[in-house]
């Protein structure tokens, strides 16, 4: 027996990719992850320069997407940089903008 397509048994199983796309559905954001796509990993200092804003913005920014496990950090002394965390994330990215938009 095949499972229905629309079962609301089965909507848990949505959640989490739910959450995934509420958390890249902000312009600053899906700049922020397209932008580690193409340099693998970056600092706050270094994101706040790029994308002129406020230190404080680009680090609630940078929580959200922690949050959801889309980007993790990485300590180098007192350096944080910040490096994707979950790969399903760039291949949501180069269908948004295009494999072209997502090369180094």
């Amino acid at each position: 027996m095949t499972t229905p397509a629309f079962d609301i048994n089965t909507l848990k199983q949505f959640d989490e990719p739910a959450n995934l796309l509420k958390a890249l559905a902000h312009p600053i954001r899906l700049c922020i992850v397209r932008g580690l796509m193409l340099k693998k990993k970056c600092n706050v200092s270094y994101m706040q320069e790029c994308l002129d804003l406020p230190q404080s913005t680009v680090s609630q920014h940078l929580q959200k997407l922690r949050s959801a496990g889309i980007v993790a950090t990485e300590r180098n002394g007192l350096e944080v940089n910040y490096v994707l965390a979950d790969q399903r994330i760039e291949q949501i990215i180069i269908t948004l903008f295009g494999k072209e938009e997502c090369e180094s």
